[in-house]
């Protein structure tokens, strides 16, 4: 065995051996595979060896439809078979809800290219002719669906790896993992200590203990999952071709053809997690003993969903454990706050996503970012707050979710509260309705005395219609107020700060007392944050984005932080309020002894509100006149009291996520991991137009910008006017242009004071012109649409920046 090794790969499941093998296609050839037992011991040998397309999120369904495009690859590179059964498969539908979730997922699927198709009961009967239809409104027909060997495809993988250059240890169990000052790490095993520069977790079932091992902890919990095998059918074996997979969500189950009988798995609802205090080191190839007394309510549902199954009897059972995240997607990326240690865990669909996690970690490690946006998966996406008492209640509920329908606007109750502000009850008491974000709760709106508190999700607009309303309302004609928790807050101190930000932002760096809008940048030119700086001193300064994506912005400011400049994260303990309306800096003078009636747009003050210290700035993202007012977390509710019992001389109500969502319309401003995310350059959403390009500095990504600057990108970020009826755009839904799909959506909603469906989406950039007409499809449904660039409020920008 060698004794050192540019990245040591831990554990020799399917994806750890994906991850191998793209190192080296990616051209790291110095890469090894620890396994402590044989490559499949874990989760990958028991799987039932499905795959799909499918999925919610769309770069996750192009990462699984690369996967499933890279099995053919992989035989013809090795000359092994991966076993591929490319049957197809159809979700089925047996309600409304669920047919217009299949409607808007075939909607996203007509601009990835994916080749899905809406099918009716009577298609489903031909393509599934063992399928109890009653009750079916119909389907979704994936051609890319199927199964294969999950044995013969890892060793490909490893194969193909070994091909490259890789290493390949058997029977080497990891003991230890100690970092060295330099950010290296001693890999200690059984067989001896391994220096490698590089760490990836890929023990799925061990990858809390490998974890715990560098004193990392890793949101995820092994979960017991049962499918069954049965004796030969005569409806499958008699047919001319193999039988598709029907996916039942009503059923919570999954069926295939296996063999000349079938294959049946069930996401029940009295689910067990297992291994709850840690996973043995000696289980491997064994199977946990079989539970079918949980399954029993399923198994009658699919008898009579798929009666052949009652005239066969049971050939196995397989019950084993899979890992989970508290969301179900992976756990991938570098680890926040550790140098060189990278996740590649908690995949619980290895055969849809193992390919496209492997391809994501190397260009990562290779290439120092991926191509697509990854947050779903990104391991970022979770902060320092989470813990295992909550992992395991929400992992529990995604399992038992797994086939549920899926709405825009659903909030999952498990595993909360959580993490409160000290505003928690006094808003509840006022009616809110909860949302929740990065773990912390957020009113979503307030409901009226004998309103039900309770958003019922749903496809089109929700019982939250008029509370959100009557909020704009109140922002609009006069002030309303809504906490500043929810937005990730950074402190840069020091010496070098100026300096420091320069060349992380792309945008101008202010002068003490005023503010900044800037995009931040990957080197590649891809959009990676979204901030407002406001500089509080010569040297320092207050970085304002994203609150769910704090700690996707801390990792980037550590991997590149300078001698010189601190770098703190103060999200929880710097908090406030925003006040918006044009009664706003009314009660902000009412509040306090300092004349605020110099204050322009775009200003910073440190000035005391009541008997709080607080650093006020004049901005809001509500698109009206208003002010941003923070302080310690400690004077929240003196902070509080002093604004709400000022404005009630000026009517002033609370309003919630909703209202703003709707209030950032009607000045089409764009909204993280929506219009902006790495999927994305400055120059396609317009954020270029905060670039500094005059600096004479070399800031990451100006390359690339400045290409773009020179030749404009092929799509251009545009609002539309929607004719919607009683659903809005959410995202992705497909946008055409003389009949054919020319873009796509990337939000929208209704925007309450103009009384407008709104849509914001890209199209090409020699089309994005003021009155194309569009059409989006919502639904199903083709609905006209108008590019406007006009905004629908504050047009001129009067009331959000003129003088007070």
């Amino acid at each position: 065995m060698k004794t050192t090794t540019r990245v040591a790969v831990i554990g020799g499941g399917v994806v750890g051996c994906s991850v191998l093998y793209h190192l080296t296609k990616l051209g790291w050839t110095d890469v090894m595979l620890l396994e402590r037992s044989e490559l499949t011991s874990g989760s990958t040998w028991h799987a039932a060896g499905g795959f799909h397309t499918l999925n919610g999120d769309t770069n996750m369904a192009a990462l699984q439809g690369y996967t499933i495009r890279l099995y053919r690859e992989l035989e013809e590179i090795t000359g092994m078979s991966c076993g591929l059964h490319h049957v197809g498969g159809v979700t089925l539908a047996d309600n409304q809800d669920r047919f217009d979730m299949l409607v808007a997922e075939r909607a996203k699927h007509r601009y990835m290219g994916l080749e899905t198709e809406i099918v009716s009961p009577e298609e489903i009967a031909k393509i599934a002719p063992i399928t109890n239809l009653d009750g079916i409104v119909g389907g979704l027909f994936d051609p890319l669906d199927g199964h294969l060997d999950p044995s013969g495809t890892t060793h490909a993988y490893a194969k193909a790896a070994r091909m490259n250059g890789a290493q390949i240890e058997l029977h080497c169990k990891v003991i230890e993992t100690n970092q060295r000052p330099d950010g290296t790490w001693d890999v200690v095993t059984d067989k001896g200590t391994i220096h490698a520069e590089h760490i990836v977790n890929a023990a799925g079932l061990w990858a809390r203990e490998v974890g715990a091992m560098a004193g990392i902890y890793f949101p995820l919990h092994p979960m017991e999952h049962q499918y069954l095998v049965t004796d030969d059918i005569p409806e499958i074996y008699e047919r001319d071709s193999e039988h598709p997979h029907v996916m039942d969500p009503a059923g919570e189950s999954y069926l295939r053809q296996e063999g000349r009988g079938l294959c049946i798995g069930f996401y029940e609802q009295p689910c067990e997690p297992w291994a709850v205090d840690g996973t043995p080191w000696d289980f491997g190839h064994e199977l946990l003993n079989d539970k079918l007394e949980k399954v029993e309510d399923s198994i009658e549902f699919a008898y009579n969903r798929f009666p052949v199954l009652g005239r066969a009897g049971v050939k196995s059972v397989i019950n084993g454990p899979f890992t989970f995240a508290p969301d179900g997607n992976p756990l991938v990326g570098p680890v926040p706050g550790m140098r060189n240690y990278w996740s590649a865990c908690a995949v619980m669909a290895g055969f849809s996503q193992g390919g496209g996690v492997g391809l994501t970690l190397a260009q990562w490690m290779v290439e120092g970012e991926p191509e697509r946006d990854v947050f779903a998966m990104d391991c970022a996406r979770f902060g320092q707050w989470i813990t295992p008492g909550y992992t395991r209640p929400k992992v529990i509920e995604n399992y038992q979710r797994r086939f549920s329908v899926t709405y825009p606007n659903e909030e999952l109750p498990a595993a909360r509260p959580f993490q409160t502000t000290p505003m928690y009850d006094i808003f509840d008491q006022m009616g809110a309705v909860w949302g929740h974000q990065f773990g912390l709760e957020v009113p979503n709106y307030f409901a009226a005395p004998g309103e039900e508190r309770y958003e019922t999700p749903s496809f089109r607009r929700s019982n939250a219609w008029e509370a959100t309303k009557r909020e704009v309302r109140a922002v609009r004609t006069s002030i309303g107020i809504n906490e500043v928790h929810n937005f990730g807050k950074f402190r840069i101190t020091g010496a070098g700060a100026r300096d420091w930000l320069d060349r992380i932002m792309a945008g101008r760096i202010p002068q003490p007392g005023r503010m900044s809008l800037t995009p931040m940048l990957s080197p590649k030119g891809r959009l990676i944050g979204d901030f407002t700086i406001s500089c509080l001193g010569e040297d320092e300064f207050q970085l304002t984005a994203s609150y769910g994506a704090q700690d996707f912005h801390h990792r980037w400011f550590l991997q590149h932080s300078e001698d010189g400049v601190k770098i703190e994260n103060i999200s929880n303990q710097r908090t406030g309020f925003q006040i918006a309306g044009p009664n706003a800096a009314k009660l902000l003078q009412s509040c306090t002894r300092q004349d605020v009636s110099d204050m322009r747009f775009m200003d910073v003050r440190r000035m005391t509100v009541g008997m709080t210290d607080c650093i006020v700035q004049r901005v809001s993202y509500t698109g009206d006149l208003g002010f941003e007012i923070y302080c310690d977390v400690m004077s929240q509710r003196s902070l509080w009291h002093t604004l709400w019992d000022a404005g009630q001389a000026f009517d002033i109500k609370p309003f919630g996520m909703r209202a703003m969502m709707s209030l950032r319309l009607d000045k089409f401003f764009g909204s993280w991991l929506r219009e902006f995310s790495p999927d994305y350059t400055a120059a396609e959403t317009g954020l270029d137009r905060f670039i500094s390009f005059k600096k004479n500095v070399d800031f990451i990504g100006r390359d690339a910008a400045e290409i773009e600057r020179a030749t404009p990108p092929a799509r251009k970020l545009c609002a539309f006017e929607v004719d919607a009826e009683d659903a809005d755009v959410v995202a992705y839904e497909p946008i055409f242009l003389d009949g054919q799909v020319a873009g796509f959506c990337t939000s929208g909603g209704y925007a309450h004071w103009p009384e407008k469906s709104i849509a914001m989406g890209f199209v090409p950039w020699d089309r994005a012109e003021a009155g194309l007409k569009a059409q989006i499809e919502i639904l199903g449904q083709m609905r006209d649409a108008t590019l406007i660039t006009d905004p629908l409020f504050d047009a001129d920008g009067a009331r959000m920046r003129g003088a007070l």
